[in-house]
């Protein structure tokens, strides 16, 4: 299991004209399998795949379903069957497995991931 470390903070930082997002915590290389769902009426989806990485208050998932950036979703962990509340940060390219996404939850439980951080 390979650590990664980041900073982050909740505000974009302006440099020049570019804008970086500044992450904090540790982030470790792990394959969770998750659900992805967005629960708006009328609009409802759901989509089962996996995590490339999880921190204590996010995760890089890839799932088969195109999610918009900034939508509420909720993150179901299938391990556990733990859900919490997420917004979609950032929405990467879609390969073979489907739609990489970057995901902040709302108020996880310590527990979420069953890992401590």
């Amino acid at each position: 299991m390979a650590l990664l470390y980041d900073r982050y903070d909740d505000n974009e930082e302006q440099e020049g004209s570019e804008k970086r997002n500044l992450r904090a915590g540790v982030r470790v290389n792990s394959r969770v399998k998750v659900a992805v769902e967005r629960k708006e009426e009328g609009r409802a989806a759901r989509a089962e795949g996996h995590t490339m990485d999880i921190s204590a208050h996010g995760c890089l998932a890839v799932v088969p379903e195109e999610f918009e950036v900034g939508e509420k979703l909720v993150v179901t962990n299938l391990g556990n069957r733990k859900e919490c509340e997420a917004v979609l940060v950032w929405r990467g390219h879609q390969g073979t497995s489907g739609w990489e996404l970057g995901l902040q939850l709302r108020e996880p439980e310590p527990d979420f991931w069953e890992l401590e951080f």
